[in-house]
Protein backbone atom coordinates (compact mmCIF):
# COMPACT_ATOMS: atom_id res chain seq x y z
CA UNK A 1 0.00 0.00 0.00
CA UNK A 2 1.40 3.35 -0.84
CA UNK A 3 0.08 6.30 2.57
CA UNK A 4 0.52 10.01 2.43
CA UNK A 5 1.86 10.75 5.58
CA UNK A 6 0.84 14.40 7.38
CA UNK A 7 2.59 15.76 9.56
CA UNK A 8 1.50 18.45 12.59
CA UNK A 9 -0.51 20.60 10.45
CA UNK A 10 -0.89 23.73 12.67
CA UNK A 11 -3.07 25.54 10.27
CA UNK A 12 -0.52 25.23 7.34
CA UNK A 13 -3.34 23.39 4.95
CA UNK A 14 -5.35 25.18 1.94
CA UNK A 15 -7.46 24.27 -1.34
CA UNK A 16 -4.29 23.23 -3.09
CA UNK A 17 -2.75 20.59 -0.71
CA UNK A 18 -6.49 19.04 -1.26
CA UNK A 19 -6.37 19.18 -4.59
CA UNK A 20 -2.55 17.91 -4.94
CA UNK A 21 -3.64 14.54 -2.24
CA UNK A 22 -7.02 14.08 -4.01
CA UNK A 23 -5.06 13.61 -7.34
CA UNK A 24 -2.32 11.59 -5.70
CA UNK A 25 -1.73 8.12 -6.52
CA UNK A 26 -1.56 7.20 -2.48
CA UNK A 27 -4.46 4.17 -1.25
CA UNK A 28 -4.74 6.06 2.28
CA UNK A 29 -3.65 9.19 3.79
CA UNK A 30 -3.07 9.56 7.23
CA UNK A 31 -2.34 12.27 9.89
CA UNK A 32 -0.55 12.36 12.84
CA UNK A 33 -2.47 15.25 14.69
CA UNK A 34 -2.32 19.10 15.39
CA UNK A 35 -4.46 20.54 13.11
CA UNK A 36 -5.06 23.81 15.59
CA UNK A 37 -2.42 26.35 14.91
CA UNK A 38 -2.70 26.35 19.00
CA UNK A 39 -6.40 25.30 19.92
CA UNK A 40 -8.74 25.14 16.87
CA UNK A 41 -8.79 22.21 14.93
CA UNK A 42 -11.99 22.87 13.41
CA UNK A 43 -10.75 25.55 10.01
CA UNK A 44 -8.28 22.71 8.85
CA UNK A 45 -10.79 19.79 9.70
CA UNK A 46 -13.47 21.73 7.36
CA UNK A 47 -10.79 21.66 4.64
CA UNK A 48 -9.69 18.32 5.17
CA UNK A 49 -13.67 16.99 4.44
CA UNK A 50 -12.76 17.87 1.11
CA UNK A 51 -10.73 14.71 0.24
CA UNK A 52 -11.54 11.84 -1.34
CA UNK A 53 -9.03 9.87 -0.51
CA UNK A 54 -9.72 7.63 2.44
CA UNK A 55 -8.16 8.82 5.75
CA UNK A 56 -7.08 8.55 9.39
CA UNK A 57 -5.95 11.31 11.98
CA UNK A 58 -5.06 10.94 15.33
CA UNK A 59 -5.63 13.85 17.50
CA UNK A 60 -2.67 15.69 18.91
CA UNK A 61 -2.68 17.77 22.09
CA UNK A 62 -3.83 21.13 20.25
CA UNK A 63 -6.78 19.46 18.75
CA UNK A 64 -10.49 19.18 20.40
CA UNK A 65 -9.19 21.03 23.44
CA UNK A 66 -9.86 24.42 24.71
CA UNK A 67 -7.28 27.27 24.98
CA UNK A 68 -7.40 27.29 28.86
CA UNK A 69 -7.00 23.06 28.91
CA UNK A 70 -4.17 23.43 27.10
CA UNK A 71 -2.45 26.07 29.10
CA UNK A 72 -3.62 24.00 32.58
CA UNK A 73 -1.91 20.74 31.04
CA UNK A 74 0.59 22.70 29.97
CA UNK A 75 1.23 24.40 33.20
CA UNK A 76 0.76 21.26 35.35
CA UNK A 77 -2.84 22.96 36.82
CA UNK A 78 -4.78 19.60 37.86
CA UNK A 79 -8.20 21.61 38.89
CA UNK A 80 -7.83 24.18 35.64
CA UNK A 81 -7.25 20.33 33.93
CA UNK A 82 -10.33 18.78 35.27
CA UNK A 83 -12.55 21.98 34.56
CA UNK A 84 -11.55 22.14 31.13
CA UNK A 85 -11.70 18.35 29.92
CA UNK A 86 -15.40 18.96 30.78
CA UNK A 87 -16.20 19.80 27.52
CA UNK A 88 -13.57 17.56 25.57
CA UNK A 89 -15.82 14.77 24.40
CA UNK A 90 -18.09 17.24 22.90
CA UNK A 91 -15.44 18.97 21.28
CA UNK A 92 -13.61 15.42 20.15
CA UNK A 93 -17.59 13.98 18.39
CA UNK A 94 -17.43 17.54 16.97
CA UNK A 95 -14.23 17.37 15.14
CA UNK A 96 -14.43 13.65 14.17
CA UNK A 97 -18.07 14.91 12.70
CA UNK A 98 -16.01 18.32 10.30
CA UNK A 99 -13.35 16.16 9.50
CA UNK A 100 -15.72 14.10 6.83
CA UNK A 101 -14.06 11.44 5.03
CA UNK A 102 -11.03 11.23 6.87
CA UNK A 103 -12.09 8.85 10.23
CA UNK A 104 -10.28 10.82 13.56
CA UNK A 105 -9.36 7.70 16.11
CA UNK A 106 -7.61 6.65 19.34
CA UNK A 107 -7.38 3.01 20.54
CA UNK A 108 -8.57 1.83 17.20
CA UNK A 109 -7.10 -1.26 15.09
CA UNK A 110 -8.29 -1.06 11.17
CA UNK A 111 -7.72 -3.94 8.80
CA UNK A 112 -6.27 -2.23 5.64
CA UNK A 113 -5.74 -5.49 3.78
CA UNK A 114 -5.92 -9.30 4.60
CA UNK A 115 -2.47 -9.29 6.37
CA UNK A 116 -1.77 -5.90 7.29
CA UNK A 117 -3.17 -3.61 9.90
CA UNK A 118 -3.00 -0.28 11.34
CA UNK A 119 -2.94 0.51 14.67
CA UNK A 120 -4.26 3.88 15.96
CA UNK A 121 -2.23 4.62 19.33
CA UNK A 122 -3.14 7.17 22.20
CA UNK A 123 -4.51 10.14 21.28
CA UNK A 124 -3.79 13.66 22.67
CA UNK A 125 -0.24 12.48 23.53
CA UNK A 126 1.99 15.18 25.12
CA UNK A 127 4.82 13.46 26.58
CA UNK A 128 5.99 10.93 28.77
CA UNK A 129 6.85 13.19 31.69
CA UNK A 130 3.13 13.11 33.38
CA UNK A 131 0.23 11.51 31.76
CA UNK A 132 -2.09 14.28 29.71
CA UNK A 133 -5.33 14.76 29.39
CA UNK A 134 -6.25 12.13 32.03
CA UNK A 135 -9.75 13.23 33.01
CA UNK A 136 -11.28 13.09 29.37
CA UNK A 137 -8.69 9.42 28.86
CA UNK A 138 -10.34 8.49 32.02
CA UNK A 139 -13.60 9.37 31.11
CA UNK A 140 -13.72 8.34 27.45
CA UNK A 141 -11.44 5.33 27.82
CA UNK A 142 -11.19 4.46 31.48
CA UNK A 143 -7.84 4.99 31.01
CA UNK A 144 -5.89 6.73 33.80
CA UNK A 145 -1.83 5.73 32.90
CA UNK A 146 0.58 4.63 31.01
CA UNK A 147 0.15 1.13 32.67
CA UNK A 148 -3.56 1.29 31.31
CA UNK A 149 -2.61 2.82 28.22
CA UNK A 150 -0.21 -0.06 27.21
CA UNK A 151 -2.49 -2.57 28.66
CA UNK A 152 -5.20 -1.48 26.13
CA UNK A 153 -2.82 -1.08 23.44
CA UNK A 154 -1.37 -4.79 23.43
CA UNK A 155 -4.64 -5.92 23.62
CA UNK A 156 -5.34 -4.35 20.09
CA UNK A 157 -2.09 -5.56 19.20
CA UNK A 158 -3.21 -9.28 20.49
CA UNK A 159 -6.00 -8.83 17.79
CA UNK A 160 -4.23 -7.87 14.87
CA UNK A 161 -2.83 -9.19 11.52
CA UNK A 162 0.57 -9.90 11.32
CA UNK A 163 1.72 -7.09 9.91
CA UNK A 164 0.89 -3.42 11.41
CA UNK A 165 1.15 0.45 10.58
CA UNK A 166 1.08 2.61 13.95
CA UNK A 167 -0.68 6.04 14.04
CA UNK A 168 0.61 8.09 16.81
CA UNK A 169 1.19 11.49 17.79
CA UNK A 170 3.75 11.14 19.85
CA UNK A 171 6.52 8.72 19.28
CA UNK A 172 7.95 5.50 21.13
CA UNK A 173 10.56 5.83 23.91
CA UNK A 174 13.90 4.30 23.12
CA UNK A 175 14.93 5.76 19.61
CA UNK A 176 17.40 8.28 21.93
CA UNK A 177 17.52 11.07 24.25
CA UNK A 178 19.57 13.63 22.94
CA UNK A 179 17.85 16.65 21.25
CA UNK A 180 18.23 15.71 18.31
CA UNK A 181 17.31 12.30 18.64
CA UNK A 182 13.59 11.53 16.75
CA UNK A 183 11.77 12.20 19.78
CA UNK A 184 14.50 13.39 22.13
CA UNK A 185 13.14 16.33 24.26
CA UNK A 186 15.07 19.61 22.83
CA UNK A 187 13.07 22.35 25.49
CA UNK A 188 14.15 20.66 28.47
CA UNK A 189 17.89 18.43 28.48
CA UNK A 190 16.46 16.81 31.82
CA UNK A 191 13.38 14.95 30.50
CA UNK A 192 16.05 13.21 27.71
CA UNK A 193 14.34 11.02 25.61
CA UNK A 194 10.67 12.25 25.28
CA UNK A 195 8.99 9.39 23.66
CA UNK A 196 5.95 7.46 24.95
CA UNK A 197 6.41 4.40 27.27
CA UNK A 198 2.91 2.79 26.28
CA UNK A 199 3.74 3.04 22.73
CA UNK A 200 6.95 1.05 23.36
CA UNK A 201 5.59 -1.24 25.37
CA UNK A 202 3.03 -2.39 22.75
CA UNK A 203 5.33 -2.49 19.80
CA UNK A 204 7.80 -4.60 22.08
CA UNK A 205 4.57 -7.05 22.54
CA UNK A 206 3.78 -7.12 19.08
CA UNK A 207 7.59 -7.62 18.21
CA UNK A 208 6.95 -10.66 21.00
CA UNK A 209 4.41 -11.89 19.50
CA UNK A 210 5.12 -12.87 16.09
CA UNK A 211 3.84 -9.85 14.28
CA UNK A 212 5.73 -7.33 12.42
CA UNK A 213 5.41 -3.57 13.04
CA UNK A 214 6.66 -2.31 9.37
CA UNK A 215 6.27 1.09 10.26
CA UNK A 216 5.27 3.62 12.89
CA UNK A 217 4.32 7.37 11.69
CA UNK A 218 4.19 10.07 14.90
CA UNK A 219 5.14 13.63 14.79
CA UNK A 220 4.55 16.08 18.00
CA UNK A 221 8.45 17.11 18.73
CA UNK A 222 8.99 19.56 15.58
CA UNK A 223 11.76 18.64 13.33
CA UNK A 224 13.46 22.00 14.22
CA UNK A 225 13.69 23.43 17.40
CA UNK A 226 11.84 26.72 18.58
CA UNK A 227 14.53 26.74 20.67
CA UNK A 228 17.67 26.45 19.31
CA UNK A 229 17.50 26.15 15.81
CA UNK A 230 18.49 23.25 15.90
CA UNK A 231 17.19 20.26 13.12
CA UNK A 232 16.53 16.48 14.26
CA UNK A 233 16.51 13.28 12.78
CA UNK A 234 13.84 12.61 11.45
CA UNK A 235 13.65 8.79 11.21
CA UNK A 236 15.28 5.80 12.71
CA UNK A 237 15.00 2.27 12.47
CA UNK A 238 15.57 -1.64 13.73
CA UNK A 239 16.05 -4.96 12.28
CA UNK A 240 12.20 -5.24 11.17
CA UNK A 241 10.38 -1.20 12.09
CA UNK A 242 10.93 2.20 10.46
CA UNK A 243 10.07 4.99 12.98
CA UNK A 244 9.34 8.55 11.19
CA UNK A 245 8.84 11.81 12.95
CA UNK A 246 6.27 13.88 10.33
CA UNK A 247 6.20 17.20 12.28
CA UNK A 248 7.68 19.61 9.92
CA UNK A 249 6.32 22.73 11.19
CA UNK A 250 5.57 25.11 9.26
CA UNK A 251 5.13 22.35 6.73
CA UNK A 252 3.95 25.12 4.04
CA UNK A 253 7.15 27.51 2.95
CA UNK A 254 8.33 30.17 0.80
CA UNK A 255 4.47 31.34 -0.11
CA UNK A 256 3.57 27.73 -0.88
CA UNK A 257 5.97 27.11 -3.32
CA UNK A 258 7.16 24.14 -0.96
CA UNK A 259 4.91 21.80 0.77
CA UNK A 260 5.89 18.91 2.79
CA UNK A 261 4.90 15.29 2.91
CA UNK A 262 5.89 11.72 3.55
CA UNK A 263 5.79 8.80 0.90
CA UNK A 264 5.05 5.53 2.83
CA UNK A 265 5.19 2.29 1.01
CA UNK A 266 4.38 -0.79 2.20
CA UNK A 267 5.49 -3.75 0.10
CA UNK A 268 5.65 -7.64 1.20
CA UNK A 269 9.70 -7.17 1.58
CA UNK A 270 10.40 -4.05 2.57
CA UNK A 271 9.23 -0.75 3.71
CA UNK A 272 10.25 2.38 2.18
CA UNK A 273 10.04 5.92 2.96
CA UNK A 274 10.55 9.40 1.37
CA UNK A 275 10.40 13.27 2.03
CA UNK A 276 8.48 14.67 -0.56
CA UNK A 277 7.79 18.55 -1.61
CA UNK A 278 5.89 20.23 -3.79
CA UNK A 279 5.04 23.19 -5.40
CA UNK A 280 1.73 25.10 -5.65
CA UNK A 281 1.05 23.29 -9.13
CA UNK A 282 1.12 20.26 -7.21
CA UNK A 283 4.28 19.57 -8.91
CA UNK A 284 7.22 17.53 -7.09
CA UNK A 285 10.62 19.29 -6.35
CA UNK A 286 12.19 17.39 -4.15
CA UNK A 287 12.30 13.76 -3.13
CA UNK A 288 14.81 12.38 -0.80
CA UNK A 289 14.93 9.11 0.80
CA UNK A 290 14.38 8.32 4.65
CA UNK A 291 14.71 4.76 5.08
CA UNK A 292 14.50 1.60 4.30
CA UNK A 293 13.40 -1.75 6.60
CA UNK A 294 13.45 -5.07 5.70
CA UNK A 295 11.99 -8.05 8.06
CA UNK A 296 14.32 -10.42 9.15
CA UNK A 297 14.43 -14.05 7.89
CA UNK A 298 12.27 -16.22 9.46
Amino acid sequence: MRFGVIGDIHGFWDERDTAFFNASNYDMLLFVGDFARVANSLPVARQLAGLTKPGWAIPGNHDAVGLWQLLAEVKNRPLAARLGARGMAKRVRRLDETLGGVRLGGYNLARLDTDLGLLVARPHAMGPNRFYYRHYLKSAFGIADFEASAARLCALVDDAPKNLVVLAHNGPAGLGDTPGTPFGCDFDPDHGDFGDPDLRMAIDHAHSTGRRVRAVLAGHMHHRSKHTGAWRDTWAQDATTLYLNAARVPRIEDNGEKRHHIALTVEDDTVRAETVFVDNDGHEINRCALGRAEPTVG
